[in-house]
């Protein structure tokens, strides 16, 4: 497999984060370690994907930390794997190469080792880039982050409108197998 790409991660700017309702989400277990400013590009659209950090940090709420895992969103979302195509989350599994992406856009590849999908309660996060809109459902728990522009990680449950997250555009577009292709879609 060729070297991983480096990705051009742009900040999103926080417009809303609406409470939602139970849902399932799905945790992604690697088989590597990751540090903090590294996780997955996740995206409810195949034209906008946000970091969100593995569960790198110390909290009250679980410990001690587990730097192999991203809670990685709501069933529907985009994983971007690691030779470019796309998976909903419902679908990536043990033995799958998922992207791992630095704060800096720098890639590498980790293996998936387990995936764990529970209900649990959820958040919708709306963002904006140079007038595109785009949002990503995560699970509403404080060890849930994103990366924010300067590389650390915000819990989904401090974000507020006007912060600014990592994330990465693309041109949307994806048929089975999530191959990138050039067509009329809107996805919202």
């Amino acid at each position: 497999m060729p070297s991983p790409p480096q990705y051009d991660l742009v900040p999103f700017t926080v417009t809303a984060i609406s409470p939602g309702i139970m849902g399932d989400r799905v945790c992604v277990d690697t088989c590597s370690l990751m540090q903090e400013g590294e996780g997955m590009l996740i995206g409810n659209t195949s034209s906008a994907f946000l970091l969100v950090q593995a569960e790198t940090l110390e909290n009250p709420y679980v410990a001690p930390p587990r730097p192999f895992r991203v809670n990685a969103g709501a069933v529907h979302a985009y994983a971007l794997m690691a030779d470019g195509k796309t998976k909903y989350l419902s679908e990536v599994t043990a033995g799958d190469r998922v992207l791992v992406a630095r704060e800096d856009g720098s890639t590498t590849v980790a293996m998936v080792g387990r995936v764990k999908t529970e209900r649990r309660p959820m958040v919708l996060v709306e963002v904006e880039h140079a007038g595109m809109k785009s949002s990503l459902v995560l699970q509403n728990a404080e060890t849930v982050r994103l990366v924010g522009a300067e590389g650390r990680a915000i819990s989904v449950v401090a974000l507020r409108p006007g912060d600014t997250v990592l994330g990465h555009r693309q041109q949307g577009g994806r048929h089975f197998g999530g191959v990138a292709v050039l067509e009329t879609i809107r996805e919202t």
